[in-house]
């Protein structure tokens, strides 16, 4: 497979794949549901879903299987999640993510996240030490306006560029806009206001 740059050089159509949970239930263990919008550049292909445990550890595993065992696996370029945490803080491990899959995975914030209260927020929950740590071990996060991001795969200018290539509306990219939406939809009754 050819490499996000040379894709991105090539003036190629990005296929990407954008991970967002839904909204969910906060009591401890609760299923939290996962929504995967698939696009070719900012055009919906199709979509993937599947649950995580809310707090829990299973994150990185359940978004590798749910794309490996899809038949978009072989179409993506690049993976995208909303955030580093699914279903509160079920953390993902962004290399291990990136290693899994033989894809870049980029994590998109709307803003600067505050390290300090997330980690004051961690000390509430197991394994705050080992949480804590996959934050630092996603990487630095960058900045290129509108995004914050980390990645784990690709170059940040690359990556960088190939987000606004797969933006529509907004400040983020029209996968994980779409997942948002439908996650949102299909566990309340209606698609949210914040996409």
């Amino acid at each position: 497979m050819k490499t996000l740059e040379i894709l991105l050089q090539q003036n190629r159509i990005l296929r990407v794949i954008g991970f967002d949970d839904a909204p969910f239930e906060h009591h401890q263990g609760a299923n939290v549901n996962v929504a995967g919008v698939v696009c070719a550049g900012t055009q919906f292909e199709g979509m993937l879903w599947g649950k995580v445990q809310k707090d829990g550890d299973d994150a990185t595993e359940v978004l590798s299987q749910l794309l490996l065992k899809s038949k978009f696996y072989d179409q993506v370029h690049l993976v995208l999640i909303d955030g580093l945490a699914m279903g509160g803080f079920n953390l993902i491990d962004l290399p291990e993510l990136a290693l899994s899959l033989n894809r870049p995975c980029v994590t998109v914030m709307r803003k600067q996240p505050n390290l300090a209260a997330i980690q004051k927020a961690l000390q509430n929950l197991p394994n705050s030490t080992k949480r804590w740590n996959l934050i630092h071990k996603a990487g630095p996060i960058y900045q290129q306006k509108p995004f914050y991001f980390q990645t784990q795969g690709a170059n940040p200018d690359v990556v960088g560029k190939a987000l606004e290539r797969l933006t529509r509306l907004g400040h983020v990219p029209e996968a994980l806009r779409l997942a948002h939406l439908i996650g949102s939809a299909v566990m309340t009754g209606q698609s949210s206001n914040r996409a």
